[in-house]
């Protein structure tokens, strides 16, 4: 589960935010319910601490188990027959993040009391049956692990252990043995919880190779121990503990490095351009009789076919509204990050954050992509908003489904609840809609004008054969290089830990690696467009959404050797979830790279223009 410490005020207030929204899913979902007093645990939980007098009971919640190598595939904890309560499956009320997260608690026979050491203490026998033998043998051969939740503390251990019989003149033997003890190592400081471990005894094992049913004794024990760290310090354990490089300062020095090489191409090919524009300004600033005895060639030739608008400009001003959002979302939810509103293992939360920020962010969707239209000559608004509406979120909503009802068809905990699905329909019908409708007619009612800075004449000049490596492709190929060495490095450390059981927690670092991603697109999408426009190629519009997304492609191509040779992700459900939401945040940012290229190609495109003499 997601584990908390104290939080600064502002992220309370985000807290509160979720947790209203959370409050009306769990309980439109009835799926679950809660076995303590929801006001007084919601309010806890914001609070963020948690005290304890000596011999208080402290809960253990029961989360959920799967294989290790595919963090997606996982099931209710109780849907193994582990020892239960006498009151039966008794499930806790959960936010938001937690429901997203997959996370489904539910409450454990482990009775542990603060600041009181048990030893071997039994937790129940169970007796197996054949079928029940061969699902923990089968979880077992797979490296299931199970995951548990102690004062908003997660913590994790494995089922059981394969070991491997090696006979004289004889085939190697598997052998599966089950866990049947596990011992808490518990510190506290004072009166709160700060850290717990999970420690399974291997000599207290049973042999499950045998397709044949048993009982089985489960035992724990409990171990206290005093520390100095305090409670706001808690969590650094996890992101000590976490996949980046033992030296941090090994990862900084990666980073830095790949920072300065990117830097150094921008800067020696600014250099070019610059150097090759100033010639360009200083041969069409000469006096009118000297051009009138030269014929006009270059970027400028094309002056009056330059600010004609594209083909498809509802849809392109759908593209560049709903990029731009994209693009706010994501600078609103780093600074949510730095500020320390996420804690490790905290993905839930992060999901939660997308989803509530992308509502939010609507109203500059609509305004963007109205106000482009409307300067483009569009007349059909109405259209061009409802499409903005659709565009990222109709791609989402059909991956989703799809992927849910995989979910659903393996019993998974990565299928949302129906009342948590109504929950995210109503707020996209109630807030995302609206909030986009709102901002369509402000972008179409403002008085700003496209004011082309040359004029544009009536037909369209025609566009010279050009070699093939001028073409889109080729292009958008050359496009995606730089920026994609720019976060090459940071790829793998965040695909490890979006798919995988690892935690990101240097999220300066990440925002640094998004802002020169944001910096070499743009740069590297002008030089195109200048290079197109040279070759007497005025049809820039697309190509700069093209090329300025570009990397979102190289990303999902990153997808599938990282999913081959970087991990062991099997299986259906694993492989569909993988490739299904990396092709959607693929789309996403896509959008917004598109956009950012677009940006400043304009930019660009009307800079040069200005700047000389066209009749």
């Amino acid at each position: 589960m997601t584990s908390r410490a104290v939080k600064p005020s502002s992220s309370r207030a985000f807290a509160v935010v979720l947790c209203v929204l959370v409050a009306l899913a769990t309980r439109a979902r009835g799926a679950i319910q809660s076995q303590e007093d929801a006001p007084t645990t919601t309010l806890r939980r914001l609070l963020g601490k948690s005290h304890y007098s000596t011999n208080d009971e402290v809960v253990l919640y029961a989360n959920k188990v799967g294989p290790f190598h595919n963090p997606s595939e996982t099931y209710q904890y109780y849907d193994f027959p582990f020892c239960r309560t006498p009151e039966g499956v008794k499930h806790k009320l959960e936010d938001l993040g937690e429901v997203l997260g997959g996370d489904r608690l539910a409450r454990s026979p482990y009775v542990i009391p603060f600041r009181v050491d048990r030893e071997n203490v039994d937790l129940c026998t169970q007796f197996l049956e054949r079928k029940e033998v061969q699902k923990f043998r089968s979880a077992v051969r797979n490296d299931y692990y199970f995951q548990m939740s102690f004062d908003d503390l997660p913590i994790w251990g494995f089922i059981g252990k394969v070991e491997k019989i090696m006979r004289p003149g004889a085939e190697a033997e598997n052998k599966y043995f089950l866990f049947t003890h596990v011992h808490f190592e518990i510190s506290y400081n004072d009166d709160q919880v700060i850290e717990i471990n999970l420690s399974t005894d291997p000599l207290k094992t049973i042999d499950i190779t045998a397709d044949e049913s048993m009982s089985v004794r489960f035992s724990y024990s409990v171990h206290w121990k005093p520390t100095t760290i305090t409670y706001a310090n808690r969590m650094e354990k996890y992101s000590r503990y976490s996949f980046l490089p033992e030296h941090l300062e090994i990862h900084w020095f990666s980073i830095i490095n790949s920072c300065v090489t990117v830097v150094l191409m921008m800067g020696f090919l600014a250099s070019i351009l610059l150097r090759v524009l100033k010639n360009d300004f200083v041969k069409f600033s000469q006096d009118e009789e000297m051009l009138e005895s030269q014929e006009e060639s270059g970027w400028k030739y094309v002056h009056g076919d330059v600010f004609r608008f594209p083909r498809g400009r509802s849809l392109f001003a759908a593209i560049i509204g709903t990029g731009t959002q994209l693009f706010f979302l994501v600078l609103f939810v780093f600074m949510l990050a730095l500020i320390g509103a996420f804690y490790p293992y905290n993905m839930g939360a992060v999901t939660a954050s997308c989803l509530v920020m992308y509502a939010l962010t609507a109203g500059i969707a609509g305004y963007v992509s109205s106000n482009t239209y409307r300067q483009m000559g569009g007349e059909n608004w109405v259209r061009n908003v409802l499409l903005t509406c659709v565009l990222f979120c109709g791609p989402l909503g059909l991956m989703f489904s799809f992927l849910n009802t995989v979910a659903i068809a393996y019993r998974s905990t990565a299928a949302l609840p129906f009342g948590t699905i109504v929950i995210i329909i109503l707020l996209w019908a109630i807030v995302t809609i609206p909030l986009t409708i709102i901002g369509g007619i402000a972008g179409k009612n403002a008085k700003s004008e496209f004011n082309a800075p040359v004029r544009t004449t009536k037909y369209p000049r025609e566009i010279p054969v050009l070699p093939w490596y001028r073409s889109t492709i080729p292009q958008m190929c050359l496009a995606s290089f730089l920026p994609f060495s720019a976060i090459y490095i940071e790829l793998f450390y965040i695909f490890a830990s979006v798919w995988g059981h690892k935690v990101y927690t240097i999220y300066s670092v990440l925002f640094i690696v998004f802002v020169i991603l944001v910096l070499v697109t743009a740069f590297m999408t002008v030089s195109l467009t200048y290079f197109q426009l040279t070759a007497e190629d005025h049809e820039w519009w697309w190509r700069s959404v093209l090329c300025g997304g570009s990397t979102a492609i190289a990303i999902f191509g990153y997808s599938f050797y990282y999913f081959h040779l970087r991990s062991d992700m099997n299986g259906f459900m694993q492989t569909s979830y993988f490739f299904g939401y990396m092709g959607v945040i693929c789309y996403g940012w896509f959008l917004l790279l598109g956009a950012v290229g677009h940006k400043a190609s304009l930019l660009f495109v009307r800079h040069i223009y200005r700047a000389i003499k066209c009749d």
